[in-house]
């Protein structure tokens, strides 16, 4: 198992448990979290979630390198294992807090993207690696302008892995609602999620999915054409992985200097 989960008092944590993959997820993982949060519509003990990563390294690198995931040969159609791994994509609508603590980059927006409000340590850092590999930031970008200025979801996907966004630049742009010491986002979301559990559950879920409403229309709108764009924008996957082999290769080869 992948993902750990513990409830105590109304309060589910959910753990991306990789943290040797800097939590990536790998097929195994995106069931699982997809099963998870299903499971949780019909629990009671469960009135709110956290949702975090393991390690303290990395809340979520996205989707792990080494997954293959065949293609469909027509540009209409994208099989993505991630689309489903979110809260929202699985129909809860129980308040679901993120807590960051380090890297979240690239797939992790896809959570990051369904939570009411994130949490982070202010050594945590934000980015979208996709453009410097060849590959298209759709889903991701269109998660994050959900929750940021345009500008600064521009910036962010645009630069690639030239640029990480702050922690503290993230809180004061609103993509973080809380800072907190390093280490310490999950005891903060913790405590976010015990006030929300206490609250009568009819009238938090009903005010989750009014929030969600006031942009439903435009974000289903624009999810309809990532899969178009990223079949016709994307490199083929070889000269992605070349792009990617040389960028690892440029990065040990700093280190050891």
């Amino acid at each position: 198992m992948t993902i750990r989960t513990d409830i105590q008092d109304g309060v589910a944590l959910v753990t991306l448990d990789r943290p040797e993959r800097h939590n990536a997820v790998d097929l195994g993982t995106a069931a699982e979290l997809a099963a998870v949060w299903r499971d949780f519509r019909f629990d009671d003990a469960v009135r709110a979630a956290v949702v975090t990563g393991a390690g303290g390294r990395a809340f979520c690198t996205g989707i792990d390198r080494s997954v293959d995931v065949p293609q469909p040969a027509s540009p209409y159609s994208l099989d993505d294992p991630m689309i489903r791994i979110g809260p929202k994509a699985n129909d809860l609508w129980k308040p679901v807090v993120a807590a960051v603590d380090g890297m979240a980059c690239g797939g992790a927006f896809y959570l990051l993207g369904e939570a009411e409000f994130i949490v982070a340590s202010e050594n945590s850092t934000f980015f979208d690696p996709h453009t410097t590999y060849g590959m298209v930031s759709a889903y991701e970008a269109i998660y994050m302008a959900q929750r940021m200025p345009l500008g600064e979801v521009a910036r962010m996907s645009l630069m690639g892995t030239a640029e990480r966004l702050g922690a503290r630049r993230a809180h004061e742009i609103g993509l973080v609602s809380e800072l907190t010491a390093p280490g310490a986002a999950a005891e903060a979301a913790l405590r976010c999620a015990a006030v929300l559990a206490a609250q009568p559950t009819e009238a938090v879920q009903g005010t989750v999915r009014a929030l969600w409403a006031t942009k439903e229309a435009a974000r289903t709108q624009a999810l309809a054409h990532a899969p178009q764009l990223i079949a016709l924008g994307n490199l083929p996957p070889e000269r992605q992985a070349e792009l990617f082999a040389a960028r690892k290769r440029q990065r040990d080869g700093s280190q050891d200097q």
